[in-house]
């Protein structure tokens, strides 16, 4: 099973060939084509480490969405001070279509 560990907005994410990931917010639009810089590939047996990055090698892939993520609710509590704050988080994603990963 080939797979890469790419880096996208300083985080880490292993892909496989056909998979979908999520990663934060890209500036570009949806059905562009676009290429990660590649710091592990795993083929079989052979695995190949960047320092940090592999030269030449790349995952190349196509932006299928923009989405907003799941909610995260952030709740600050102090006990019998009648302190308590509530508020949510929906993080900017863009979901993305692994086509190619290249040695």
């Amino acid at each position: 099973m080939k797979f890469a560990v790419l880096e996208s907005g300083s985080k880490q994410i292993r892909a496989e060939e056909g998979s979908v990931i999520t990663v934060n917010r890209l500036p570009h639009k949806e059905g562009d084509k676009i290429e990660f810089p590649v710091m592990l590939i795993s083929d079989n047996d052979e695995v190949h480490i960047g320092t940090p990055f592999l030269e030449g090698a790349s995952v190349k892939g196509t932006i299928l969405s923009h989405d907003r993520g799941s909610k995260t609710l952030v709740f600050k509590y102090k006990p019998k001070k009648r302190y308590r704050r509530k508020q949510g988080h929906r993080q900017e994603i863009t979901r993305v279509q692994i086509d190619k990963i290249s040695a």
